[in-house]
């Protein structure tokens, strides 16, 4: 049962938020279920993946994702995930943890600082102040250098971490999207999912071909992801941004800290 109560909550939280499902499904099965991290790996990137196309089909169909800018991001993620893929071999288990925890921690007082911003950001403030923009007349993203490399450099970083980490991407995409666009932030929640779908998949297709399989306890908890993520994709609507962006921060602060101190407590 602990496993189903997990993988729902992984699902929901990635409906919700387009970012922490990656995030909560590592923790998941290694500090809920003691799975090894090699274990888990490859159980949490297929988990992620199905639920995020899942969530992303449906943003299709309510027209929230920006698919050409999803497409950018995940092509340049998952041609430098196999890099990540390449460091996480050659790191310590250990080390890797430690990394887990820091990012989760840095992610968490961005995205807190982020949706207070965004509580106190007037209406007025400028279209030089975002990267990428929507075009009011289309209400399409004007694409030019900026947008595009800045695209680009969100869709790297969030690959190689999908590689390294097993995390999906998501949590650094909804942050980063949402502090240099101004698409709302449903919209970046949809676009997110797509993206983690594309990449993790990915990422997931280069771990099989080296031999990896899923046992029957990872199916379980995959069917549990996917069964979270309609009940979340469902709910996100009736959700205000700024609480799931709060909800989200504290949520990466809590897991941050825990990873660290699994670290800590086997050390001595």
């Amino acid at each position: 049962m602990l496993i189903i109560l997990l993988g729902m909550l992984v699902g929901l939280v990635l409906g919700l938020t387009g970012a922490g499902g990656g995030i909560l499904a590592i923790p998941a099965l290694t500090l809920g279920l003691g799975w090894t991290l090699a274990q888990a790996t490859p159980v949490a990137l297929l988990a992620v993946g199905m639920a995020a196309a899942l969530g992303a089909l449906d943003g299709l169909r309510r027209g929230l994702v920006r698919y050409k800018a999803a497409a950018l991001m995940a092509i340049v993620g998952s041609s430098t995930s196999p890099i990540g893929l390449h460091l996480a071999r050659l790191l310590p288990a250990k080390a890797l943890v430690l990394m887990f925890s820091a990012v989760m921690m840095f992610v968490s007082l961005r995205m807190f600082m982020q949706a207070r911003a965004d509580a106190r950001e007037d209406a007025s403030i400028g279209a030089l102040e975002k990267n990428c923009m929507l075009n009011p007349a289309t209400g399409r993203l004007t694409w030019n250098a900026r947008c595009s490399m800045t695209l680009v450099s969100i869709g790297a970083t969030s690959g190689l971490l999908t590689g390294l980490l097993s995390v999906g991407g998501g949590f650094l995409i909804v942050p980063a999207f949402r502090k240099f666009s101004d698409v709302r932030i449903h919209a970046v929640v949809s676009t997110s999912l797509m993206v983690v779908a594309l990449v993790s998949l990915g990422t997931l297709g280069n771990l099989m071909s080296q031999g990896v399989s899923l046992s029957s306890e990872g199916v379980m908890f995959i069917a549990a992801t996917l069964a979270g993520m309609v009940v979340g994709r469902v709910t996100a609507p009736h959700v205000s941004a700024q609480w799931l962006q709060q909800g989200f921060a504290g949520l990466c602060a809590v897991i941050g800290v825990l990873m660290l101190a699994k670290v800590l407590l086997t050390a001595f």
